[in-house]
């Protein structure tokens, strides 16, 4: 019997049944603007391969105003059409079904082209939006429909029209942006007037045996959202248009609530679905921060929705449920919502990849082809594990060193970190992958030049050593490397001055004031970040706003740089870090000079100058000054006429980035 029997459930829509409850969720990856669709026709079949019961692709415009920048992809021609087919017959050749996102961007859409209900600027774009009159509406409503049309044509086994995270369709249906007076504004028969009519004309243009999904947005966390009762209402009025699956979409885009980085517990909306779970008829599907076999199966299990939707689950590893229907969930390599390759990537214009899975969206490119060479790997952590793991596909013989007695670096300090939780999951399945892989690991070992001397390829992934500060006092017992504060070997007082603030200075910082982690704790963490139940406030923005517990200790954050504190941490998650350091008080100083540490604390100056000569009364001071490649044994290899190959912290130490030690030693493997 399945571990999963939830989870692994066909889905009948009734002209066709979806072989499992999963859906791989839309996710913009960039890969249909590069115009290879040879390449994303690879990115989607190698999922279909995976066994995901069904695909939505990221959003393609409707048209050029609708895209969310310019020039993004969409089906406006025959040409098209031709091209995507190229994708829709790989993905039907590997067993699988995919289905095609409409995206209108509206006042969200990068362009000084940009539409709306109302002329209201999005925060999130310097380009105030147009307003539509009566002919611009129907133009959009026939624009997705031949769109929906196009997708048919090209092979498409459905259309899912997007609805939800503050684009288009959702601007309509809040006051908040849409002030007109008109049939499609004012009441809410007449704000909804206009998804309404978009399915209802979809359906009637692609026929009933063609899968139509509506992304409903189930809680905005805006101000002047939509209630429940609104959102009940356009659930209703959406299935009798037409759509044959509702699914999910949690919060606008600008709402300052995070939904699904990882410090947001997971499942941590499932409850807002559930919610519509009987109101209407066709499957409901639930989304954001599922990631694991388990949790999509007590999602359905809890009857919190018909199926489950997992994006970013997929870039991690595409063969999730192939591993889940076999029994081997310890080997999926999982998401832990970083955002770092995804998001951060396509909202800097890059091509999103993972983390996790550097193959990820460069199927075509990232090949590990067979080699039966005998490789040597000094260090176990993010980068030595990634480049062990690619040379055992190769079917290379490994032997992976590390001096300590477990697997995993320095993870296993960011693993301590409050909302950082799933690197535990991730060390979790590193120690799985590499027993799978039949690695010889030695731990326990410092690898000398001797023991590398017989091996084809050396490959050196020693991390990182703190650098020195050199500041007058810094050897007093009041100082702490962060080293020692996130492996718990060290006591800190109720008053911090951190020094540094890098991730790692951001992470202390949020070790030290939060005594019990709200990621591990949903109903702490809704009142941490204010946000309640639709059903009693609208847009489930609770009015009292964030409750976050008292800080466990007052900490000042203190840097040289004259710059923003956190102005370099990740794009799409630094504020998320900042408001909770502000939500806990932490006083944020930049533009310091470190004069010298006593038993009172740490004095520091401001300028070039050094003026303002202050004291920060402190009864620990924790170093988080930078840190320097550990490159020791790299150097006595050289000086032994061994080849090495240096990478990951020991190559560059300018902050601890697992994203590109995981992708460097990935590649570096496939081109030896």
């Amino acid at each position: 019997m399945s571990s999963y029997p939830h989870l692994l459930a066909p889905l009948d829509l009734g002209f066709t049944t979806l072989k499992n409850r999963v859906l791989m969720g839309s996710m913009h990856t960039g890969l249909e603007e590069t115009r290879d669709w040879n390449r994303v026709a690879e990115f989607y079949a190698e999922r279909a391969r995976g066994g995901v019961g069904l695909m939505v692709t990221g959003g393609m415009a409707p048209n050029p105003e609708g895209g969310v920048f310019p020039g993004a992809a969409g089906l406006f021609s025959e040409a098209d059409i031709a091209n995507h087919k190229i994708v829709t017959d790989r993905v039907h050749d590997a067993g699988g079904k995919i289905a095609m996102q409409i995206l209108h961007a509206g006042r969200y859409a990068y362009s000084k082209d940009c539409v709306a209900p109302s002329p209201v600027k999005s925060p999130i774009s310097p380009f105030p939006p147009q307003e539509l009159d009566e002919d611009g509406i129907e133009k959009q409503i026939t624009d997705m429909v031949k769109a929906a049309t196009r997708a048919r044509e090209a092979g498409y086994d459905g259309v899912e029209v997007m609805g939800s995270e503050g684009y288009f369709l959702n601007q309509f249906l809040v006051t908040h942006t849409n002030k007109r007076e008109d049939r499609w504004g004012g009441s809410y028969e007449n704000r909804m007037r206009l998804p309404v009519e978009v399915v209802r004309r979809v359906r009637e243009a692609v026929g009933d045996d063609f899968i139509v999904i509506y992304r409903l947005s189930m809680i905005d966390l805006i101000p002047n959202g939509s209630t429940w009762e609104e959102v009940v209402m356009l659930a209703k009025a959406i299935e009798a248009a037409g759509a044959n699956i509702l699914n999910t979409g949690i919060g606008w885009h600008e709402a300052r609530i995070p939904t699904i980085a990882t410090s947001v517990p997971r499942r941590a909306f499932t409850w807002v679905t559930k919610k519509l779970m009987g109101e209407v008829t066709i499957p409901i599907i639930t989304s954001n921060r599922i990631n694991t076999p388990q949790v999509g199966e007590d999602v359905l299990a809890d009857g919190c929705a018909d199926m489950v939707s997992m994006a970013r689950p997929f870039l991690a590893d595409p063969h999730f449920v192939t591993k889940a229907e076999a029994g081997d969930a310890p080997l999926i390599a999982p998401c832990i919502a970083c955002n770092q390759a995804c998001l951060d990537h396509t909202f800097s214009m890059k091509i999103a990849s993972c983390l996790v899975n550097p193959k990820a969206a460069h199927e075509t490119e990232l090949l590990l082809t067979p080699s039966d060479k005998s490789v040597a790997i000094v260090g176990a952590g993010p980068a030595g594990l990634a480049s062990a793991l690619a040379a055992a596909e190769r079917g290379m013989a490994v032997t992976l060193f590390d001096r300590a007695d477990e697997i995993g670096g320095q993870l296993n300090m960011a693993k301590q970190v409050p909302g950082k939780e799933e690197f535990w999951g991730l060390v979790d399945y590193y120690r799985a992958a590499v027993a799978k892989a039949g690695i010889n690991l030695r731990l326990g070992q410092t690898a000398t030049a001797d023991d590398l001397a017989d091996f084809d390829e050396v490959i050196i992934a020693t991390g990182v050593m703190p650098r020195d500060p050199q500041i007058e006092g810094q050897d007093g017992p009041n100082v702490l490397s962060y080293i020692d504060v996130l492996r718990g070997k060290a006591d800190v007082g109720k008053r911090v001055a951190i020094i540094g603030a890098g991730g790692i200075g951001f992470d202390v910082a949020e070790f030290l004031v939060t005594d019990g982690s709200p990621t591990e704790n949903l109903d702490e963490w809704l009142e941490e970040w204010g946000v309640g139940d639709p059903a009693a406030t609208r847009g489930g923005i609770r009015p009292e706003g964030p409750q976050p517990d008292a800080p466990a200790r007052h900490v000042t954050l203190l840097q040289r740089k004259a710059t923003k504190l956190g102005k370099g941490l990740g794009k799409t998650t630094g504020w998320i870090h900042r408001a909770t350091l502000k939500m806990k008080d932490v006083q944020m100083v930049a533009g310091v000079n470190y004069e010298r540490i006593n038993e009172n604390g740490l004095h520091v100056s401001f300028g070039e100058a050094r003026e303002r000569p202050t004291l920060i009364e402190a009864d620990t001071i924790v170093m988080c000054a930078g840190q320097l490649p550990e490159r020791s044994l790299a150097d006595a290899l050289d000086a032994n006429g061994i080849t090495c190959h240096v990478i990951g912290g020991a190559d560059v130490a300018a902050e601890l980035d697992a994203k590109r030690a995981i992708d460097q030693g990935t590649r570096l493997v496939a081109s030896l």
